[in-house]
């Protein structure tokens, strides 16, 4: 695994809401969709925001952003292309990954039911590895493209260690 997470912040600044305007001193705040596990193992969909921003220069003489820094550590960045009318059935997410649509809609359904669609410019945290088998034999989440195209996705996998009742946990 390789140590880019820095990179990786400031890719989800960028798609959480463009570019930051170094003269007006208010911070920002962008959102993620955080797809969670309670303690009972059932996922849930919150929509959660990045809001501890400061404005600094990330590499002089670069002006000052805004920036959040959600989590430092490794991360493994994949391109992922999913084929039109892809289906990703039930499933937990390998790893606490964030994925951010590049090209096309998905959706994600947790097990409560919550269904998400998301697009260029949406972030998903995938947090569901605790999730346990419902009365139906669903875990996890259930995803699928939106459309008759492909969806291009960049994943971030990190090595956090997943969490049980912690919505919203990076903000």
């Amino acid at each position: 695994m390789t140590r880019l997470l820095p990179l990786a912040a400031a890719l989800l600044v960028v798609t959480a809401f463009g570019a930051a305007h170094a003269a007006d001193p208010t911070p920002p705040t962008a959102w993620y969709w955080h797809n969670w596990t309670d303690h009972d193992g059932i996922s849930h969909m919150t929509r959660c925001p990045f809001h501890n921003y400061d404005l600094k220069t990330m590499s002089k003489p670069a002006g000052p952003q805004w920036q959040d820094h959600v989590h430092e550590g490794n991360a493994r960045i994949i391109s992922t292309v999913q084929p039109a009318h892809w289906d990703g059935s039930w499933h937990p997410d390998p790893k606490v990954q964030w994925i951010i649509p590049l090209k096309g809609s998905w959706y994600v359904t947790a097990m409560d039911g919550k269904k998400v669609v998301m697009g260029p410019g949406d972030v998903s945290l995938g947090e569901d590895q605790m999730s346990r088998k419902d009365a139906k034999g669903h875990i996890g989440h259930f995803a699928g493209n939106i459309g008759d195209g492909p969806v291009t996705l960049m994943v971030i996998q990190t090595d956090e260690p997943p969490t049980t009742d912690q919505p919203c946990r990076f903000h």
